[in-house]
């Protein structure tokens, strides 16, 4: 794998003590994010992994400004992000979302052409209009764009769509793309094609991007850094290859494990419930499912992932009793 090389400089977006709550039937609270700190720099991909229900889709809507934050802020260029209406526009041309469901994030009666003009629209940039439609289109890989512009998206593959998806983004010149499960729908066959085309966008134009996946495999081959979520929190953060080749907390090493070629070695399968963002345990949030305390490679510290909650991780490293214990 190739990756760029990213000089250490301010953040481009960031969030610091991020939390957003929900109510949940019952009268309950579901800590969705519960106190995150993320960079993400310039002409970076940044990996945000974990499970279903572990909160990164809901951090990623946040990092968007889609939902307000309970908690903490989100910066862009080292400002705080603002909510009102027109501060929120602006900040939308520069962050774009590309969705992991083209068929869903197209409108079956618009054609390819008033699907990437929307966004232009909505900001209210006439000029040059087919220009800029044709040449966020060539960008995204569909050449000669003109044949697509009538097109609607029943007429299309799907590798396609998600292609007019990344032009509909593409089209504002963003800075920043914050993409959720972007091929999680497409056949294996067109997946590489659509990750190729990401780490092209990010050489060619110098563009940042947040991926969300459930897959270490995407994100060992598309990011630079990773940061693992559990329950609302990041478990473990740092540069892709460190993470992934010799992941320290209990719950990556799980989702390392299961990769061909890992490794960890033998898969490790986690037990127990998944995650509930209503009843977030004690200690360690992680620690009713740990194969480190499950196995007694724990033991040492099994009071404490029980019952002493961790400090939230403010950089790179991992959060987990064993891992901080001296050796």
């Amino acid at each position: 794998m190739t990756q760029a090389v990213v000089p250490v400089t301010e953040p481009l977006l960031s969030c610091r003590d991020l939390g957003v709550r929900f109510r949940a039937p019952g009268g309950r609270t579901a800590r969705a994010v519960d106190g995150v700190n993320l960079e993400l720099r310039p002409g970076e991909i940044l990996a945000l992994a974990g499970e279903s229900g572990c909160g990164k889709t809901t951090l990623a809507r946040t990092l968007l400004g889609l939902e307000r934050p309970t908690a903490g802020e989100v910066f862009f260029r080292g400002r705080p992000l603002g909510y009102r209406g027109k501060d929120l526009k602006a900040y939308r041309r520069e962050a774009q979302l590309v969705l992991q469901d083209p068929t869903g994030a197209l409108n079956p009666r618009h054609t390819v052409y008033e699907a990437v003009a929307e966004g232009l629209r909505i900001h209210g940039l006439h000029h040059d209009e087919r220009e800029r439609v044709a040449d966020a289109l060539s960008r995204a890989g569909l050449r000669p764009a003109e044949k697509f512009f009538m097109a609607y998206p029943h007429e299309l593959s799907g590798g396609q769509r998600q292609r007019v998806v990344i032009a509909g983004a593409l089209v504002l010149d963003p800075t920043v793309i914050i993409a959720d499960e972007p091929v999680a729908s497409l056949d294996a066959s067109v997946r590489g094609e659509i990750l190729a085309l990401l780490l092209r966008l990010r050489d060619e134009l110098g563009l940042s991007a947040v991926v969300v996946t459930h897959d270490l495999g995407l994100a060992w081959n598309i990011a630079d850094r990773i940061a693992v979520m559990y329950l609302g929190r990041i478990v473990e953060y740092g540069d892709v290859d460190e993470v992934l080749t010799r992941p320290r907390h209990p719950y990556t090493r799980a989702l390392v494990s299961i990769l061909p070629d890992s490794p960890v070695g033998e898969p490790q399968i986690l037990t127990g419930e998944p995650p509930d963002a209503t009843q977030v345990p004690g200690g360690c949030r992680f620690h009713p499912r740990c194969p480190a305390l499950r196995d007694g490679s724990a033991a040492a510290v099994a009071d404490d992932c029980r019952r002493t909650r961790l400090p939230v991780l403010g950089e790179p490293g991992v959060a987990c009793h064993l891992r901080a214990r001296p050796a």
